[in-house]
């Protein structure tokens, strides 16, 4: 059931349960998957709840339940994706409930296995770096505090990174992905060495392009240490009072650069957890067009708000689809 929607030429927000909007799409329709699920933890449930809804993967009574209902999704991202293109997934290790005794739950390690499953070949994954402090800021754990080395060092943790997984449809990619002339734009952190700068889509020759096969390294890397941690969209305002310890959107960095590896300028990208838009944002503004879908009532309404200024950054790069 959707209870509301937005569709123009460039994007597609629903509010609504993803297993039963996507349904309504035909089949290979969509070009990439990005996004990250509620993240499912053993001891029943999720790390986060984000809704009451019984429609919501957090509410799940059991970790077996959420990969249960999970698979409903990943079924649909495999039915709508198109043949030898990437879904590509956001998780983490998951604390066990009582996180310092507990220990984790290897989270990515399910979705590999529940993707292999369903007809996807894993690609190595990718560890996005995490600044140790800003996470324990944020989760207030005990076991990232220095304190914790002065009482009992074997409880304490590390800020254990996320990871990203490309999963490949099995089949012959019928519409190859193709920069004919290097890649001109590096979303990160690092300052551009002075030596490949100014060799930015030199005489439009690939060989000689030396700035793009830069970026081509930091993007070819196992991890992602470059990422800006906070270049993310704007969220405060879609936040419920309990979210306060768990709101944070995937970085817009790591957008980019799924839509510039994975996908040509005009293809559809999708997510089915939207949240307040990020992955849509990310997409429209790379010049493609973004599909999302949102069951919690704030967050929907944040993206609503979120992606239309990703028209305007859009324009600035050259328009939509030129």
């Amino acid at each position: 059931m959707i209870s509301n929607q937005v569709i123009t030429d460039n994007y597609a927000l629903y509010h609504g349960d993803s297993a039963e909007v996507f349904e309504s799409l035909p089949d290979e329709s969509i070009h990439m998957w990005i996004y990250s699920p509620p993240f499912a933890t053993e001891g029943g449930g999720a790390l986060y709840n984000y809704s009451s809804s019984d429609r919501d993967l957090t509410n799940a009574r059991s970790y077996d339940e959420f990969f249960e209902h999970y698979g409903y999704i990943v079924e649909q991202t495999s039915r709508l994706l198109l043949p030898g293109r990437i879904s590509a997934v956001h998780c983490m290790d998951v604390p066990k409930k009582g996180a310092n005794i507990g220990g984790y739950t290897d989270f990515p390690g399910d979705i590999i296995r529940l993707h292999q499953k369903m007809g996807f070949e894993m690609l190595p994954r990718i560890c996005i770096w995490k600044e140790p402090l800003a996470v324990r800021t944020r989760t207030m754990a005990k076991a990232l505090t220095h304190r914790q080395i002065t009482e009992d060092s074997t409880l304490n943790n590390v800020a254990g990174g996320d990871y990203l997984i490309p999963f490949r449809k099995k089949g012959e990619n019928p519409i190859p992905v193709t920069h004919p002339t290097g890649l001109h734009e590096y979303a990160g952190s690092r300052e551009v060495p002075s030596e490949v700068r100014h060799l930015k889509g030199y005489e439009g020759n690939q060989i000689k392009n030396r700035y793009s096969h830069w970026i081509w390294r930091q993007y070819a890397s196992c991890f992602w240490d470059d990422i800006r941690l906070e270049r993310t969209l704007p969220f405060k305002e879609g936040k419920d009072e309990k979210d306060e310890r768990h709101m944070h959107p995937l970085q817009l960095d790591v957008i980019d650069r799924c839509c510039t590896l994975w996908t040509n300028p005009g293809e559809n990208v999708a997510t089915p957890f939207m949240g307040v838009g990020s992955e849509v944002y990310g997409a429209v503004a790379m010049g493609r067009r973004g599909i999302g879908c949102e069951l919690k009532d704030s967050y929907f309404n944040q993206a609503k708000k979120n992606v239309p200024t990703a028209l305007k950054v859009s324009e600035t790069q050259g328009g939509m689809f030129g």
